[in-house]
């Protein structure tokens, strides 16, 4: 054999096993698709995705749906997502390759995250019956309760686990205003006085307020609970993450009330909700657009925080509205129903 078909030879065999190499070594990426939709006025599996009993319901016209994501990859995927995979996802329109601590940050494995988005669902469905419920003016008990004071911070000795906080400086805990909130809107050196329910009474508790990253707080971790008059429960499977608390506060409503928000057409949307009807950004606005537009809508709810990440990635034929609050969705579903113009992205 000749030198140079050595050579040849030798590099041919370099060149396959770099390509098995890289046909089964995973990478630090994953790549995001568009996942399922439903339509919070509807059915999944036989059964009402909001189900609301104990109060009169309305019935409602048209998609007001959730979108979802899906991923490939991951810590201990099988099959590995190899560079080949990698690849493959980022010449197909409407997925993305992002780095894996995205959506498995490091030290936790991949049944944590599952497990925190499971929790992260179940918060914000709580956050969007709390939400449609202070929209409409519907009563319920928002419950603050302490969890843990933070050592060396003013209510280390002057709070417990287990008070619920009722009032700061006189004013009562609503759906519109939560302690955090209040002691939030401070300033640092700040002195106030807490309400707190405590084993059955009242107490009311003196402090003063510190700063922590720009913010006046007091050094208590606050768990937020609450009781509502009626049952609303939200049947979605195994689908995890905040995202979809926009579109659940907009299904109850429009089962609560005659209004029909859809008005027979094919919304989706998305966006995390607070419980006072804030409407924050959420991940992967690009393949939640592609599976909407794929499932039929028309017209999509967009946070206004992710509008920029719209540009160039609307898909034809779907119409993004721009919300930053549950009531602001509300009247911009009014306006599209009169033909009205409604804030863009």
């Amino acid at each position: 054999m000749s030198r140079r078909a050595l050579t040849l030879a030798i590099a041919a065999v370099g060149a396959a096993g770099a390509l098995i190499v890289a046909a089964v070594i995973p990478v630090p990426y994953v790549a995001l698709l568009p996942g399922p939709t439903y339509n919070t006025l509807g059915l999944l599996d036989g059964k009402p995705v909001i189900q609301i009993s104990g109060h009169r319901t309305f019935p409602a016209g048209g998609h007001l749906n959730m979108v979802t994501i899906s991923y490939i990859g991951g810590p201990g995927a099988s099959p590995p997502f190899t560079i080949f995979a990698a690849l493959a996802a980022w010449l197909t329109p409407h997925e993305a390759v992002v780095p894996q601590s995205e959506l498995f940050p490091p030290g936790k494995t991949q049944q944590q995250v599952i497990q925190q988005d499971t929790e992260e669902m179940a918060s914000s469905q709580q956050a969007a019956t709390a939400a449609a419920l202070c929209q409409l003016g519907i009563g319920f008990a928002t419950i603050d309760t302490i969890a843990s004071t933070v050592p060396g911070m003013p209510a280390a000795r002057a709070l417990r686990p287990g008070d619920v906080i009722k009032a700061v400086d006189g004013r009562p805990v609503t759906c519109r205003r939560s302690a955090a909130a209040m002691i939030g809107g401070l300033r640092a050196g700040q002195r106030l006085v807490l309400t707190v329910e405590r084993k059955g009474g009242r107490v009311n508790v003196p402090l003063t307020t510190v700063s922590y990253q720009g913010r006046a707080v007091i050094g208590v971790n606050v768990i937020e609970s609450f009781r509502f008059p009626f049952t609303v429960k939200i049947n979605v499977g195994n689908i995890g993450g905040p995202s979809a608390g926009l579109m659940f506060a907009l299904g109850i409503i429009d089962k609560l009330t005659p209004a029909n928000l859809a008005g027979g057409r094919f919304i989706a949307g998305t966006g995390e909700i607070t419980v006072s009807g804030q409407v924050g950004p959420i991940g992967g606005i690009q393949q939640k657009m592609a599976a909407a537009r794929a499932a039929g809508a028309t017209i999509f709810l967009t946070p206004a925080a992710n509008c920029p990440d719209t540009a160039g990635a609307v898909p034809p034929g779907l119409r993004l509205v721009k919300v930053s609050t549950l009531r602001g969705a509300i009247a911009a579903l009014r306006a599209l129903k009169r033909g009205r113009p409604v804030p863009t992205c």
